[in-house]
């Protein structure tokens, strides 16, 4: 049968019609119209919306105040700073050196910051931080000084391995530490303490230690007796010195140096009363010789 109408119209569909129908039973193609146009208006209505400068602002305010609300809530609150296994003065230091008025939100602490700045202590080996209750608990280990080095204008104490411990306005406090002296001496702390525990009987005598020329040790001792040490192996040098000492009682003399640069034999240099009572027994020596 023809669909054309006896009026003469067409009733069938036109290609183009029949072309959207098709897509249209498309499950993608509608799934697109039905959501996509309607997102994509939502979207780009927002987006005019929220370029304008005005309203970034207030969002943005917005946004902060409700942060707020959420740092400042009572169960984030720090309240006070424990500090435990260290002195109090080295206690002090580091509540001195953490920038926290309390009470604080855990929220806006980075605990890492914060380690960074306790360890910048001298006094402070390494530290840890942990939140509890309400409380900053900071556990530290504190290096132990184990020499003084003199600077330039003030003492400084140095630990086992040269790194410093703190500063010192004069020695009485630390008085029983061995002393380092000379330009870059506290590098050299290990080396240092090394002699000294093998001075033996000598150690009790032993009142600094000072780096010569940036290569080698003098150790000084009491009376104002003064041992040079060589540049390699320093105190395999100062054991035989010691030895040497046991057997002939040389550094209770009238001694002031004792030079141990030469591997080979120790120079003694007397003091000038002893030198002056030598010539005069030599001159004796040789009238007797005369006569």
């Amino acid at each position: 049968m023809s669909s054309v109408d006896p009026t003469g119209r067409d009733y069938s569909p036109s290609r183009t019609k029949y072309r959207i129908e098709r897509i249209w039973l498309t499950p993608i193609y509608r799934s697109l119209i039905r959501t996509g146009v309607p997102l994509a208006i939502v979207v780009a209505l927002c987006t005019a919306h929220f370029s304008k400068p005005e309203t970034q602002a207030a969002l943005a305010k917005s946004v902060q105040s409700a942060w707020a609300m959420v740092e400042n809530r009572p169960e984030f609150a720090v309240n006070l700073m424990r500090v435990e296994g260290g002195s109090d003065a080295v206690a002090e230091q580091v509540r001195a050196a953490l920038p926290i008025t309390f009470p604080e939100s855990s929220m806006r602490m980075d605990l890492v910051t914060l380690k960074t700045q306790i360890e910048a202590v001298d006094a402070v080996k390494s530290a840890d931080l942990f939140l509890r209750s309400g409380v900053l608990e900071v556990r530290i280990e504190e290096r132990t000084p184990a020499m003084i080095w003199r600077g330039v204008d003030r003492y400084e104490l140095v630990d086992a391995t040269g790194v410093r411990a703190g500063t010192l306005e004069t020695r009485e406090a630390h008085g029983h530490l061995p002393l380092l002296l000379g330009l870059g001496a506290q590098a050299h702390a290990p080396e240092a303490l090394e002699i000294i525990a093998s001075a033996g009987a000598l150690r009790g005598r032993i009142r600094a230690m000072r780096w010569m020329g940036q290569r080698r040790w003098d150790v000084m001792l009491d009376r104002g007796q003064i041992i040079q040490l060589p540049v390699h192996n320093p105190t395999p040098a100062l054991e035989r010195l010691v030895a040497l000492h046991k057997a002939r009682d040389v550094l209770s003399r009238d001694v002031t140096l004792v030079d141990l640069r030469d591997g080979r034999r120790p120079v003694l240099r007397l003091s000038s009363a002893a030198v002056n009572e030598l010539l005069r027994l030599r001159a004796i020596a040789d009238e007797e010789e005369e006569t």
